[in-house]
């Protein structure tokens, strides 16, 4: 029997909003495309236009081979988890379109995967050109399209991803390991799947579809693209160290403990207690105690010739005023990137979701802290989220400041799972008992497979011990989001759980965070936004 490929995509430019659907039907053997479908339906939510999407990819892959198995890819982990029958479908809007769907082939026929959204490129841009169409009052048609340029190359170039469930952490981050490990170490400001908004295309009909004249007929297995930017790695850092490693190696010693256990059980000899050698004898060379090493990097403590073998003790981090000078700390200047068009709507928007670029008034707001930062004249580095909004924002400050920016996979926002793009209340309507779990719980994750607050401060913990070490005694500006930033300040304090809902973050706001060799933090600022009056 024949098999072919459907991978489909769907966005709106406000979530409702003008919305798209993309889709294209490729040989699994060649990754040669068959047919594509793209279409601008007017305004609609994210997830309406995704499952509109499937389901045109799969009829335009019943016009081409109507008894074919078809292996779905998409990197909605809504749609595939509910068309899997692993999710119930709530929403009264997506119940009839999963029906649609699931009438196209008989289930045994179809199959589904959830990728990454950098491996669903080809979709994207076709959504995207359906979007960019809707806005100039016509319709996407094939001739117009420039999708499917190169995306045969990319499939072919790509690193296998390792199997596993949707949302399966270890192979999740295998598969993240496996695709940073072609990437440079220190990131990159280009790269990356382009934003919603930014494809090309023109056309005169709804529903279109393009199928070139040539068709494969060999069988296997096409591969995606891998991952565009590097994870900023600490010095000596090998490939498998920092944020991945660290959370594999945690996820069965804390998972049954409680959450200040789970979010301090990555903390290194910097950050929850100190692993310090006695002194060594007179006439012997004595230990030296190297800065805290990232994880995976063995211990930070480096034994000198001839030095005795002597017990290591731990030791509480120094409080109050009295010490010894530890020199000069890390400090991270914690700015939350410029405003998108979901900010003032105050819709989630995190990992998972669009990825917006910074509005008008986001841009305005970025070129407002470059000059405040100019103006102290401190910061050394630069490292910023991965996601659209905070290199939009890190890269007016490094234009002004004359600094590279690094990225760092890390710093990213939280997994909002299917409430990206939604409002609380709308939450609050179509997901009440996920929404008060999450609420009570820092463990509870959102619909839709997102994480939980638990998830992300391990993540973030790690982030921060590794950059502590890369940076001591420099001041590092770090352009991220609100859950990191709550997280880095809320850690620094010592602070329970719930004091992220006590904390005000308004976009384009600055905070800062010191830590010394001691293992001490001083939260320095938080939420200055005079640079924007």
């Amino acid at each position: 029997m024949r098999e072919v490929v459907v991978e489909a995509d769907g966005g709106s430019r406000g979530n409702p909003g003008p919305a798209g659907y993309g889709a294209v039907v490729l040989d699994p053997a060649t990754g040669e495309t068959l047919a594509e479908a793209a279409e601008y339906i007017g305004v609609a939510t994210n997830n309406v236009a995704e499952y509109k999407g499937l389901v045109a990819g799969l009829k335009a892959a019943r016009e081409l081979f109507p008894d074919a198995t078809v292996h779905v890819r998409m990197d909605s982990k809504l749609v595939v988890e509910q068309m899997s029958g692993r999710w119930k479908i709530k929403h009264p809007d997506m119940k009839p379109l999963a029906a649609e769907a699931g009438r196209v082939f008989p289930a045994g026929q179809v199959r589904y995967e959830w990728i990454p959204r950098e491996r669903n490129k080809h979709a994207d841009r076709l959504a995207n050109e359906a979007m960019d169409a809707g806005k100039r009052g016509r319709q996407w048609e094939p001739s117009g399209s420039t999708a499917g340029l190169d995306a045969s190359a990319a499939r072919n170039a790509a690193t296998p991803p390792p199997s596993g469930p949707p949302g399966d952490a270890t192979a999740g981050a295998a598969r993240a390991r496996a695709a940073l490990s072609a990437s440079a170490p220190t990131g990159s400001m280009g790269g990356g799947t382009a934003p919603r908004g930014t494809g090309t295309g023109s056309g005169a009909w709804p529903g279109a579809v393009s199928r070139p004249a040539a068709q494969g007929t060999a069988q296997g297995t096409a591969q995606g693209t891998g991952q565009d930017e590097g994870l900023f790695a600490a010095p000596d850092a090998g490939p498998e160290d920092g944020l991945f490693a660290a959370e594999d190696a945690v996820a069965a010693s804390v998972a049954s403990g409680d959450f200040e256990a789970e979010a301090g059980a990555l903390a290194p000899t910097g950050h929850a207690a100190r692993t310090q050698a006695a002194p060594a004898p007179v006439g012997h060379a004595a230990d030296v105690q190297a800065p805290a090493a990232p994880h995976g990097t063995g211990t930070g403590t480096v034994t000198g010739p001839a030095a005795p073998s002597t017990p290591a003790k731990t030791v509480a981090p120094r409080q109050g005023w009295a010490g010894p000078d530890m020199g000069a700390p890390a400090t991270f200047v914690l700015l939350r990137h410029g405003e998108t068009a979901l900010t003032p709507e105050k819709r989630f928007s995190g990992s998972g979701g669009s990825d917006p670029e910074l509005s008008a008034a986001g841009l305005r707001q970025a070129e407002a802290v470059a000059e405040a930062l100019a103006a102290r004249g401190t910061v050394q580095e630069i490292v910023s989220s991965p996601l659209t909004r905070c290199r939009q924002t890190a890269a007016a400050v490094g234009a002004r400041l004359g600094l590279d920016v690094r990225v760092e996979q890390g710093l990213r926002e939280t997994d909002f799972g299917a409430w990206e793009g939604l409002t609380f209340g709308e939450v609050r309507e179509w997901y009440p008992e996920d929404l008060d779990a999450w609420l009570a719980s820092p463990k509870a994750a959102p619909t839709g497979g997102g994480e939980s607050f638990a998830t992300v401060a391990r993540r973030v913990a790690a982030t921060r011990d590794r950059l502590t070490a890369a940076y001591a005694g420099r001041t590092v500006l770090l352009v991220t989001h609100v859950t990191p930033i709550k997280t880095l300040v809320r850690l620094a304090l010592g602070a329970p759980p719930e004091s992220l809902f006590r904390m005000e973050l308004s976009a384009a706001s600055i905070s800062a965070v010191a830590y010394y060799a001691d293992g001490n933090a001083s939260v320095r600022l938080l939420n200055d936004t005079s640079h924007l009056r």
